[in-house]
């Protein structure tokens, strides 16, 4: 992946005279953006309505009120936008709060109480500031290898798809009944929820290369259509105050103030790994080619993740699924980010729309996510056996013991593999070693 941004498949004015091209408009700049504006309104409210229950979901995941996670969306979109102007990191991705990140949220909010996760997301953006700003980057993918991430989101996919699973079977509290959990309604809810589910992945696997926002809309109109005729549990959001405030830590036990900060150090570390690979797919994707230099993708999230932090917010990065119906809808610049965020920022100030939203087709697209999440493991076979079977154990520590700590044995596990495979290497030049390791655990290399 490059490092850098180059403008080499950018159209250029045919009215250059004598052969002489004229000069090439900044893929930044307002005249550029102002050229495709027409394509990129469009594809900002395709991509914002598909934004609103996949946010919703992981902010349920993640136990954050759902109008906090909007809001984040809302101004990453916004920073995402003014950051193109400056220092564009990739051209068409969308940012939104990771899914990726939820449970490990969740377990901020268990561990720290939601009133010190301010103060976390803000030292979360102060490391990734330093990460930033030296482009360490490069060196944390060294330390904590792609397929090792992998396995990490492989664990979190199925927390998402077993937390949602218990909305396919919910029913309102008037129609339980205290001799049989099996009751005709609650079968009824199953069989809603099978056929949402199955008509999700169907048009999904029709629609995904070319109009991916549609598996989406379809799935929520019919559902809200079968609400009006079938009583089923419908999505509650808590109508929170959105207000600024300090991020001011609130812990007084010095282990505790350990463990803040090796969470926070988590958090970042994670972030940055999805963002590096989510600007990788990214560039695949571009249609005209561009470039993505992913350190200054990291100013955009760490300014969107700092900024947050004063209202409450969430951790945000280029989220792959958004960025993807964002190209395919028509999107050519990050205007399409401004329109995303402008979407959202209606259901932000109208939270109660959202409550005509029935949980099972929310629960139907949540737990599809965290079906993809558990089969990106299926990408990481072309490393070799050795990184399979870290990112499979990866996935398990992560889905038992914890992201936190799955994360932090799996790392020691790996470091401790480097380091026999090194010391019995002995003397050997390095980058025989290099090449002896990968050929040896990695079946003959890495890309």
């Amino acid at each position: 992946m490059s490092s850098h941004t180059s403008d080499k498949s950018l159209p250029t004015d045919d009215h250059g005279s004598s052969g002489t091209a004229a000069p090439v408009v900044a893929p930044g700049s307002a005249g550029f953006q102002a050229k495709y504006i027409a394509r990129d309104l469009q594809a900002g409210i395709i991509c914002g309505a598909m934004a609103i229950p996949l946010s919703t979901g992981i902010a349920m995941m993640s136990e954050y009120p759902i109008k906090v996670a909007l809001a984040t969306v809302v101004f990453a979109c916004f920073i995402g936008w003014v950051n193109a102007f400056f220092r564009p990191g990739n051209y068409i991705g969308v940012p939104g709060v990771a899914a990726g990140l939820a449970p490990a949220l969740a377990l901020g909010v268990h561990s720290f109480g939601i009133e010190n996760m301010a103060f976390a997301i803000f030292l979360t953006s102060a490391m990734q500031a330093v990460v930033w700003k030296y482009n360490w980057q490069r060196y944390i993918l060294l330390a904590v290898p792609a397929y090792l991430v992998e396995g990490l989101l492989a664990g979190v996919g199925l927390k998402i798809a077993l937390k949602f699973m218990t909305f396919t079977y919910e029913i309102p509290a008037d129609q339980e009944t205290a001799d049989a959990f099996w009751n005709g309604a609650r079968v009824q809810m199953v069989l809603i929820s099978l056929a949402g589910f199955a008509m999700f992945v169907y048009l999904f696997s029709r629609f995904k290369n070319s109009k991916p926002a549609i598996p989406y809309f379809l799935l929520i109109g019919a559902s809200i259509i079968v609400a009006q005729f079938i009583t089923v549990p419908m999505l509650h959001v808590d109508d929170v105050e959105l207000k600024l405030a300090l991020p001011i830590p609130h812990v007084e036990d010095a282990m505790t103030w350990v463990y803040l900060i090796g969470f926070c150090a988590m958090l970042a570390t994670i972030d940055v790994i999805e963002q590096v690979m989510s600007n990788a797919a990214i560039e695949k994707i571009d249609p005209l080619g561009r470039k993505c230099n992913t350190n200054n993708s990291l100013l955009a999230i760490w300014i969107a993740n700092m900024g947050s932090s004063f209202f409450g917010g969430m951790t945000n990065l280029d989220g792959l699924a958004k960025s993807t119906t964002n190209k395919l809808a028509g999107a050519y610049t990050k205007f399409s980010n401004l329109v995303v965020g402008s979407v959202i920022l209606f259901f932000v100030i109208n939270s109660h729309y959202l409550e005509y939203l029935p949980k099972f087709s929310l629960a139907a697209i949540m737990i599809f996510s965290g079906w993809k999440m558990i089969m990106g493991l299926w990408h990481v076979a072309h490393y070799g056996q050795y990184a399979l079977i870290l990112a499979t154990v990866t996935g398990l520590l992560v889905f038992k013991i914890g992201i936190f700590e799955g994360m932090i044995v799996a790392l020691a596990v790996h470091g401790l593999v480097n380091y026999l495979v090194f010391n019995q290497a002995g003397k050997i030049p390095s980058k025989v070693i290099i090449k002896k390791y990968f050929e040896k655990f990695s079946g003959g290399g890495v890309d």
